[in-house]
C-alpha cells in the first residue's frame, strides 16, 4: 500500500460479485483510495459484458479508462498482480480454501459470506491468518446496513429497556442463476440454511450474543439443495422470545423480503419493505434519517479503512462470525433430528 492507495483483485463476478465490481468503481469514480487492478472469474463471458466492461470514469475534473486486468485463474492473479487485498464473491464451499492460499500468499482477505461450510474451516482460516499477520474480514453486510445498525445501537444503549421479543424474516424465490447451480447444492451451499438464514443468525448473534440452545423445524422442497424453509427459535437465558424464519421457495411476484420487529420493555422497533419505524412508548412513531448506502459498499469502506489504520476488523471479527457457524451447524442438527433442541 502506497499513499494509503489500496490495490485490490475480485475473484468471482456472478450475481454477488457483479455488485461487489459495480461498488469498487463506484469508490473510483468518488476519488477514494482503492484501485481494482484485476478481476477473476473461471467464465471468461462474465468479464466482458458491457456492464463489466472499461469504463471512462472521472475523478476530480480528470477523465480516465477505468482498466482492470483480467483472469481465468486466481493463483495466476496473485502471482502477477501486486495486490493488498482480495475480495473472494465465490461458492461458499470455496471459501476457506481460497481464502487461506491468498493470506498464504502475503493478501489480506475480504470475503463473502457465509464464512465457510465448517467451524473446523473457519478454524483453518483464522489459524492462516494469525500465522501470516493478514487481515481477514467475513463480508456479514448486515452489520454494516443501515436499519440494522440502528436497531443495534438501540440494544446496546438500553434506552428502551430489555428485549421482550424479536422476530426477524427474510425470503423470496428459489435462486436459479447460479453457476453450475451451486446455491441449490447442499454440499456445496449448505441449502437455505447456510446461504440466506445465515445473515439473521449472524445478526441474533451479533445484537444478543450466543444463544444457550436452539430448536429448528426445517424442510427440504428441492431435491438436493438442504433445507429449504427453516424455522429457530433461539434460547437465553433472560427468557427473551426470538425467532428466524426464512424461505427461498416463494415464487411468483413475491419478490424479496427481509424484516425484523424488535419489542422492548419501552419501544419497538420494525423494519418492512418500506424501511425502519421506531415505536417508542409513549411517544410519536419515528421513521429516523438513515444512510443511503447500503451495507455492501458500507462494509467495504470500513474494511479499507482498517487495512490502512492497521487495526483488526472489530465490528466483524473472525472469531464472531465463527461463532455465527456454530449456531448454524447446531440448527442443522436440530433440523436433522426433527426439531430437538441443541444446546451451543
Amino acid at each position: 500500500m502506497k499513499d494509503g492507495m489500496l490495490r485490490v483483485g475480485l475473484v468471482g463476478v456472478g450475481a454477488m460479485g457483479s455488485g461487489h465490481l459495480s461498488n469498487y468503481l463506484r469508490l473510483m469514480r468518488e476519488g477514494q483510495k482503492v484501485q481494482l487492478v484485476a478481476v477473476c472469474d473461471v467464465r471468461p463471458e462474465q468479464m466482458e459484458r458491457k456492464d463489466n466492461a472499461d469504463l471512462n470514469i472521472e475523478i476530480q475534473h480528470e477523465t480516465f479508462e477505468a482498466h482492470y486486468n483480467k483472469y481465468t485463474n486466481y493463483l495466476e492473479m496473485l502471482d502477477k498482480e501486486d495486490l493488498d487485498y482480495v475480495d473472494f464473491a465465490v461458492p461458499t464451499y470455496l471459501h476457506a480454501k481460497l481464502a487461506i492460499q491468498a493470506l498464504e500468499t502475503g493478501h489480506h482477505v475480504l470475503s463473502e459470506k457465509p464464512m465457510a461450510m465448517t467451524v473446523q474451516e473457519c478454524e483453518q482460516m483464522i489459524e492462516a491468518s494469525m500465522r501470516t499477520g493478514k487481515t481477514l474480514m467475513v463480508a456479514h453486510c448486515l452489520r454494516f446496513w443501515p436499519a440494522y445498525e440502528e436497531l443495534k445501537r438501540i440494544v446496546d444503549s438500553g434506552e428502551w429497556g430489555a428485549v421482550v421479543s424479536a422476530m426477524f424474516f427474510r425470503g423470496g424465490s428459489t435462486p436459479m442463476w447460479s453457476f453450475e447451480d451451486w446455491l441449490r447444492k447442499k454440499e456445496k451451499s449448505g441449502g437455505v440454511l447456510l446461504d440466506q438464514h445465515v445473515h439473521d443468525v449472524d445478526t441474533i448473534h451479533w445484537l444478543f450474543g450466543t444463544p444457550e440452545s436452539v430448536q429448528t423445524l426445517a424442510r427440504n422442497v428441492i431435491p438436493g439443495s438442504g433445507y429449504d424453509a427453516v424455522s429457530t427459535n433461539y434460547f437465553y437465558p433472560d427468557g427473551k422470545v426470538v425467532n428466524a424464519m426464512d424461505d427461498w421457495t416463494i415464487n411468483g411476484d413475491f419478490g424479496f423480503e427481509m424484516i425484523f420487529r424488535v419489542n422492548f420493555e419501552k419501544g419497538c422497533a420494525v423494519l418492512t419493505r418500506d424501511g425502519l419505524t421506531l415505536y417508542p412508548v409513549g411517544k410519536p412513531a419515528v421513521t429516523p434519517d438513515l444512510p443511503a448506502d447500503d451495507g455492501y459498499y458500507r462494509e467495504m469502506l470500513y474494511f479499507q479503512s482498517c487495512l490502512r489504520a492497521g487495526t483488526a476488523p472489530e465490528r466483524c471479527t473472525p472469531l464472531s462470525t465463527m461463532e455465527t457457524i456454530r449456531i448454524a451447524q447446531a440448527e442443522q442438527l436440530s433440523a436433522d433430528r426433527g426439531g430437538e433442541r441443541v444446546r451451543l
